[in-house]
C-alpha cells in the first residue's frame, strides 16, 4: 500500500475525514474530530491500536511505538509498505473503531456510528 492507498482505506470508513493539522506533508484521518491514523511526509504511517495489539506488535518488532503517541497505544510503521495491504487496511479499520467507540453516544449517533 502507498500514501494514496492509506487515504482510500481511511476515507472509506464511516464518517472519516482528512485534514492537515501538522502541515501539508502530514495527513491526519479523523472520526468525530479525533485522529485515528496519520501518514507522515517521510512515508511512515501511525495508528491507534488496542492495548493487546500494542504489546504484540511492538514486542514482536512488527511495529514500533509511535513517536509522541506511544503512551496512548499508537504504533508506527516507518514504511507504509512494510505490511500486506489487507492487514494494514484491517488495522486502520480497527483504529477507526477504537477511536469512534470513545466518542460520546450523542456524537456517535450524529455521525451515524451508533
Amino acid at each position: 500500500m502507498d500514501w494514496e492507498g492509506v487515504g482510500k482505506v481511511c476515507l472509506a470508513l464511516r464518517s472519516a475525514t482528512l485534514d492537515h493539522p501538522f502541515g501539508d506533508h502530514h495527513d491526519a484521518y479523523r472520526v468525530g474530530g479525533k485522529i485515528f491514523a496519520m501518514v507522515g511526509e517521510q512515508g511512515g504511517v501511525s495508528f491507534k491500536v488496542s492495548d493487546i495489539a500494542y504489546e504484540v506488535l511492538t514486542e514482536s518488532g512488527r511495529a514500533r511505538p509511535a513517536p509522541y503517541m506511544a503512551r496512548n497505544k499508537w504504533v508506527n510503521l516507518p514504511r507504509i509498505d512494510d505490511w500486506p495491504d489487507d492487514e494494514l487496511a484491517e488495522h486502520l479499520a480497527i483504529a477507526h473503531g477504537i477511536v469512534a467507540a470513545k466518542l460520546t453516544k450523542k456524537a456517535r449517533a450524529a455521525l451515524g456510528l451508533a
